[in-house]
């Protein structure tokens, strides 16, 4: 007898970072996610964009396991989250998502190296000095492991809060208006650094910014309007941009 073939689909694994399907959030009468589509190619960087209330955050916080979609499919790293129990998604966030908001969220009494760490130490895991200084080194600050955030500026605070974030090699880093309290000096400078992250490493990035700077370091810019995507616009090899509509 011939073997029979095996189901082609049982063997088709999901290369997205991140798959978000038919994803609907629904807050009270307010609809802010209205049957979002997006993929996320994994050493990618998109950015996603949108006048206030258009979902931006909403779409941010049930991406990364952070809030439930009313309905739909988020898949991280070819893992559906919508299913999980609490403990599993506060496992998953801590193995496979980083998250940088834009306050700092850093502990002032402990040092640029101690802030780096906690979360891996919080988890119940061990962490080397050499780990922790990788981290920084990562973010340009390898010589500012011992300081406090007081002694850093607003730059090297997200730096920090960034190192924090990588430390356990998430498969997605998402920013929540990561440039959003420095100034314009300053973000470029982290900006630059996110991108060399995707560049350099290979990190896939999901960032929401209103900073049209800073979302043209993305590969892609996805445009939120009403909970729905409204465009998209790809980076050309030439550095400049082709738009797309959504329907």
């Amino acid at each position: 007898m011939t073997p029979t073939a095996p189901h082609t689909s049982a063997l088709v694994t999901d290369t997205a970072a991140v798959r978000l399907t038919a994803l609907h959030r629904v807050h009270g009468n307010v609809r802010a996610l209205d049957g979002v589509d997006l993929i996320v190619p994994a050493g990618t960087f998109t950015a996603v964009t949108g006048p206030s209330g258009s979902g931006k955050s909403t779409l941010l916080s049930c991406a990364a396991g952070l809030d439930r979609p009313t309905s739909g499919s988020v898949r991280i790293d070819g893992t559906e989250l919508t299913g999980l129990s609490e403990r599993r998604l506060t496992l998953l966030r801590r193995e496979r998502i980083g998250f940088v908001f834009q306050s700092f969220n850093l502990l002032p009494s402990l040092t640029a190296a101690q802030n780096v760490a906690l979360p891996v130490r919080l988890a119940g895991r061990r962490v080397s000095r050499a780990e922790v200084r990788e981290a920084l080194a990562r973010v340009g600050l390898e010589g500012r492991a011992g300081h406090r955030p007081s002694e850093l500026s607003g730059g090297q605070q997200q730096r920090v809060a960034i190192a924090r974030a990588l430390i356990a090699r998430p498969a997605v880093l998402f920013g929540d208006e990561p440039t959003g309290a420095l100034d314009r000096v300053t973000s470029r400078q982290v900006m630059r650094m996110l991108r060399d992250l995707v560049d350099r490493d290979g990190r896939t990035i999901v960032m929401v910014t209103h900073d049209p700077d800073a979302a043209a370091y993305a590969d892609r810019v996805v445009t939120l309007v009403d909970g729905r995507i409204a465009s998209t616009a790809e980076r050309t090899a030439d550095g400049g941009r082709t738009a797309c509509r959504a329907s």
